[in-house]
């Protein structure tokens, strides 16, 4: 597939890489020089030197080529203007991203794709989804919904008190009549691993599972994770992704947001009517103290600096925070995060990727998710007539070892995947995949 980048930002950057990685064709078109020779260097991409906004430029690009142009500047006008720009020169496909939800509803966006626009990502409010969803189902890194919220993906640190601590997978399995989860992967010492029935949970690792909404509490008792209320949030930032949590949780939860700017503090208490709005420096231990965070359920930190946001929840768990959450938007920090405990990792380029992701895809892709800890990803796929994975039972195709099957949506009913599973044609199939497995899955499906 020819693609079209238009912004080389920290999510332009990032699409670019995740795309040249799976052997597209990417073209990246930003301003800066400097910038595009260095990525150039580092990535399997075309650069090209312009404005996003110049018909000029966009034709050097060979917009009219493009299966799928991406605008990802800075500013949101600079973004829905080049994607008209870039529909009107011929690309087939055309993606901006925004930062104002009212552009989501349903009449609007009918009213962008006659602008030329045909999708919009706003990361923002993804980021801000994956909180609150984090927030609803406590004892978990990560957490993500398919088929409406019958199929779930949990991510849970495995410590040595958990039951299946050091037992292998069909040890663990051993322990229930039912089985009512799949380990799809584990992630330890920085590598993600497909496991198999004689994989072993060791301390340390991080487990992704597949389970239903009624499996929840036996995954959570196999992992040693107690069940608690949340009923005191914390918000450190008031920025859009805090704002938005804070806007939604606010009936719901007993909200206090921090924020360091006093007239963005003012706006804050002005927009968010049962929300204790603060105006102070988070990173202040003292003023943590002062606001009550040792009676905290949830601590939220989603300021613009990585760097704070990681300090802030190391203090928020060392004075008895159970649940932090914390925004790391530099990538290379997230390892160090996941390794020192943060908790939940919201990264909004991640979010942003997986929405796109799936509009380059051969196979039919209901959802794609990038995890944050680690470069796989799960997709949601729908099972075509004829392809290879509704021949037979799983245990008899022969699946790629970069990848697993996981879990089976067949109309109203789920199933948590196994040897004997048979995929039928038009089932919904929750796969995990190694970079290296994305194309493989592709075939599978397709």
């Amino acid at each position: 597939m020819k693609i079209l980048i238009a912004g080389a930002g920290e999510v332009g950057t990032h699409l670019a890489r995740l795309f040249s990685n799976a052997d597209h064709d990417v073209t990246l078109l930003d301003e800066d020089e400097v910038k595009l020779h260095r990525l150039s260097r580092l990535l399997d991409v075309m650069p090209v030197r312009g404005s996003v906004t110049s018909i000029r430029d966009l034709l050097e690009a060979r917009v009219k080529s493009a299966d799928l142009f991406i605008a990802v500047p800075p500013y949101e006008e600079v973004s829905i203007l080049s994607a008209m720009l870039a529909k009107k020169l011929g690309a087939k496909m055309t993606i901006a991203r925004i930062n104002n939800y009212e552009y989501l509803q349903p009449e609007n966006k009918e009213y962008f794709r006659q602008l030329g626009v045909d999708e919009m990502v706003y990361p923002e409010h993804l980021g801000s989804q994956e909180i609150i969803a984090s927030l609803k189902q406590v004892g978990t890194r990560q957490l993500f919904e398919f088929s409406e919220g019958r199929l779930l993906l949990l991510a849970l640190k495995i410590r040595n008190n958990a039951p299946i601590a050091n037992l292998t997978l069909s040890e663990a399995s051993a322990l229930h009549e039912v089985n009512d989860y799949y380990t799809v992967a584990i992630y330890r010492d920085g590598k993600t691993i497909i496991p198999r029935g004689d994989s072993r949970f060791m301390h340390g690792d991080l487990a992704y599972v597949i389970t239903t909404r009624e499996g929840i509490p036996q995954v959570l008792a196999d992992a040693g994770k107690q069940q608690f209320e949340i009923h005191n949030v914390m918000i450190l930032g008031g920025s859009r992704i805090g704002k938005k949590v804070a806007k939604e949780l606010e009936h719901h939860y007993k909200i206090k947001l921090i924020e360091i700017n006093r007239e963005k503090t003012l706006k804050l208490a002005d927009f968010l009517e049962h929300t204790q709005v603060v105006s102070g420096d988070g990173r202040s231990l003292e003023l943590l103290k002062e606001e009550g965070i040792h009676k905290t359920d949830a601590f939220v930190a989603v300021t613009g600096n990585s760097e704070v946001n990681i300090l802030a929840c190391q203090m928020a768990k060392k004075m008895g925070v159970r649940k932090t959450v914390a925004e790391v938007e530099n990538m290379d920090y997230i390892d160090l995060a996941e390794n020192i405990g943060i908790g939940t990792l919201i990264n909004k380029k991640l979010i942003a990727a997986s929405y796109i992701y799936r509009y380059t895809m051969k196979a039919r892709v209901s959802h794609v998710k990038c995890l944050t800890a680690t470069d796989a990803e799960v997709l949601e796929l729908t099972a075509q007539p004829n392809s290879k994975i509704t021949k037979g039972p799983l245990k008899k195709i022969d699946l790629p070892k970069d990848m697993n099957v996981g879990g089976v949506t067949r109309g109203d009913k789920v199933f948590i995947a196994n040897g004997d599973t048979r995929v039928q044609p038009g089932d919904k199939v929750v796969v995990f995949a190694l970079p290296s497995g994305i194309k493989k899955v592709e075939k599978l499906f397709s």
